[in-house]
């Protein structure tokens, strides 16, 4: 459903442009204000976003919908770029340190104390802001008073884009780059005035490179422990709105903050993948700004708004879809749970199989070893880590991915199952080398034999105990593991089949373990868990949102050279090499009332070359610029990250060009022991 642009509110929006906000260091941070007209004369509550992505220009638009559509409900509505990015001073060295998490509370501080802000302050952000707004409400600052939380974790280690199951991402270098490109571009010379250059220099050569320090921290450290708010659940005292998608990477969060946190909550969970539900792809999109105003409305206002009369979770269960990269829509239906965890959700349990089947609980399956050594091809068609719905980016059939797999189906369903939270799989394993990794993967099999992908979980075996202190597998000793798959809501169709796969490799979804390893997996005390959800059709009926809607844009958009987002798998048989290639293009515009043309260009690469553990690459390009008359500005940067059975090595390159002049370089080359990674 498409978003409505709405154009008349209850209250006329004035909006700054550009207003600095002092901090106590003297440092300044930019901000774009959105505020009703007569806030000076009637104080309102104001929602805080405070994020890196660049008010004036990245996120403009993304901004203009949703804060303006606040104000013109009755909120000040302040988006504030964090220090060291976009239009704000200083430079902005790595994801929420202190000093990010300090400056969010003077900023909230700030806000209370202006002749237009009543005294409340609530905080709304995707990712990044999703993050610091769990992160700083843990903090307390007096004046905050609700969060809603978009996309986000409360654990930085086991349920980020850095790594999953213990195992290291490829959506680390991913965004180590994104970031890497982001933090290397200049403020913009109509706020920052003749300072603009200087502080350009100060963040090219300040900000540093991101994917160094990240590696050097393979394990749950206090690196990772910090701005996870899962160490102390309760020092979060505001209600909590957690929010995500089934596409996206974040959705798990949700159900841990429900379960954990003791304050006011409410989680979403729709088919979407990492974007603002009022934009969700895949469809349906939902009026989730309306939600939103009947959460500010009850935790700044006060007012009986019916919005904790809603069930504490509300989601999509997904119906049964054809296998494919991008969907416009995902069938399904919303239902609700007054609590979670639920009383209405049970675990069923099958069992695995000789030779090859999922069992109920009633068979008597015997003790029998089957292995598996997969090729590094397995993971070629598992799409991101993160759907960003900018490219064709979601599982493919499952079926090229199977062949390097160890595979359990059951028989055709009688009837309809529904399941909604996490798939767990347990396993009784021996694995010939000490480090080693088991992929799981959750398919619904149709009856034209189309795979696709529900969930699925990762687990690197050196931390079947834990990923504070991972310990090697000793070769041939049975273990029991525990491998939790990503939470979902999902219909298997009767006639349809339930497929479990087990890999011992994801790349690039995840980098391989530093040398082939072969697994044995004991049938008959191996089991597949399902958290089953019998349908209850009459209270998830009531469960309806509104149409999307969003308020009008501050400039008219031009294109001014096209786009082109696409996921090529190349196999070159001669060289016995595999590439998988992300073209992400969002071409050249022209934001028109700035004047302001924006252009942004990344390209990634993932390769392999035959059976070679060492011959993982991961390459990365992005180009980026900025032209308003005689300014021009262009950064490029390139990433490569490749290893050997012991280290990471890193290669890194910066450069920055004001007109055609290249004005700064840097390059980087580091190595980096493996950890039991």
């Amino acid at each position: 459903m498409s978003l409505r642009t709405v154009t008349h509110f209850p209250h006329a929006v004035q909006a700054v442009e550009h207003c600095w906000i002092p901090l106590p260091d003297g440092t300044r941070l930019a901000a774009r204000l959105w505020l009703p007209e007569s806030a000076l004369d009637a104080p309102v509550p104001a929602i805080l976003e405070y994020i890196p992505y660049r008010k004036r220009d990245a996120s403009r638009l993304r901004d203009d919908i949703m804060h303006h559509y606040f104000a013109g409900h009755g909120y000040a509505c302040v988006r504030v770029d964090l220090r060291g990015s976009g239009d704000s001073e200083g430079v902005l060295q790595d994801e929420y340190l202190q000093q990010e998490l300090d400056d969010g509370a003077d900023v909230i501080d700030w806000i209370s104390r202006q002749p237009w802000c009543s005294g409340p302050v609530g905080m709304i952000g995707i990712s990044w802001g999703g993050f610091n707004g769990l992160q700083i409400a843990a903090m307390r600052p007096p004046a905050l008073k609700a969060v809603v939380s978009v996309c986000s974790t409360d654990d930085r280690y086991a349920d980020d884009i850095h790594h999953m199951g213990g195992c290291l991402l490829g959506d680390n270098l991913s965004w180590a780059s994104t970031m890497f490109a982001y933090n290397a571009l200049p403020p913009d010379p109509e706020l920052a005035g003749d300072a603009w250059r200087e502080l350009w220099f100060q963040r090219l050569e300040g900000s540093g490179l991101w994917l160094d320090k990240w590696l050097r921290h393979q394990h749950r450290d206090t690196y990772w422990k910090h701005g996870s708010i899962c160490e102390n659940w309760s020092a979060v005292q505001c209600p909590v709105m957690a929010v995500s998608g089934w596409a996206d990477g974040y959705s798990n969060a949700v159900f841990r903050l429900l379960a954990n946190l003791r304050v006011p909550r409410l989680g979403l969970v729709g088919p979407w993948s990492h974007k603002y539900p009022h934009q969700g792809v895949p469809g349906p999109a939902i009026g989730f700004l309306q939600e939103c105003l009947r959460w500010w409305g009850r935790w700044l206002k006060h007012q009986e708004t019916g919005i904790m009369d809603e069930p504490m979770l509300r989601a999509w269960m997904q119906d049964s879809v054809p296998p494919t990269t991008y969907y416009d829509l995902r069938p399904g239906r919303w239902v609700g749970e007054p609590s979670w965890p639920s009383p209405n959700v049970q675990q069923e349990s099958l069992t695995l199989a000789w030779p090859g089947t999922l069992a109920t609980p009633a068979s008597k399956v015997p003790e029998q070893e089957m292995t598996i050594q997969s090729p590094l091809s397995v993971g070629l068609f598992a799409g991101k880590w993160c759907s960003y719905a900018a490219t064709p980016d979601l599982p493919h059939d499952q079926r090229e991915e199977d062949g390097g797999a160890l595979v359990f189906t059951s028989h055709p369903l009688e009837a309809s199952l529904e399941i909604l939270g996490a798939v767990i799989v347990e396993l009784e394993l021996k694995a010939n080398r000490p480090v080693a990794t088991v992929a799981a993967r959750l398919s619904d099999v149709a009856p034209d034999d189309k795979a696709t992908r529900i969930t699925y979980g990762l687990l690197n075996l050196t931390h079947r105990d834990g990923s504070e202190a991972p310990k090697p597998l000793e070769p041939d000793r049975r273990y029991r593991v525990k491998i939790t798959l990503n939470d979902v809501a999902q219909t298997f169709r009767a006639g349809h089949k339930l497929r479990l796969s087990l890999s011992t490799s994801y790349w690039p979804l995840a980098w391989p373990p530093p040398e082939p390893a072969r697994l044995a997996i004991i049938t008959g005390v191996s089991h597949l868990h399902l958290p089953v959800r019998p349908p209850r059709n009459a209270d998830d009926a009531r469960i309806v949102f509104e149409r999307p809607e969003g308020g009008p844009l501050s400039t008219e958009i031009r294109r001014l050279t096209p786009q082109q987002h696409n996921w090529r798998v190349i196999r070159d048989l001669a060289q016995d090499r595999s590439t998988l290639e992300v073209i992400n293009d969002h071409g050249t515009v022209l934001l028109a009332a700035l004047d302001l043309e924006m252009q942004r260009t990344t390209l990634e690469w993932y390769s392999y070359q035959g059976d070679d553990f060492s011959s993982p690459r991961g390459e990365t390009y992005s180009e980026r610029g900025f032209r308003r008359g005689n300014w021009k500005v262009r950064t490029v940067t390139r990433t490569v990250l490749t290893c050997s059975p012991t280290h990471f090595f890193i290669h890194a390159e910066l450069d920055a060009y004001e007109g055609e002049k290249r004005v700064y370089s840097r390059n980087w080359d580091t190595s980096i022991p493996r950890d039991l990674v």
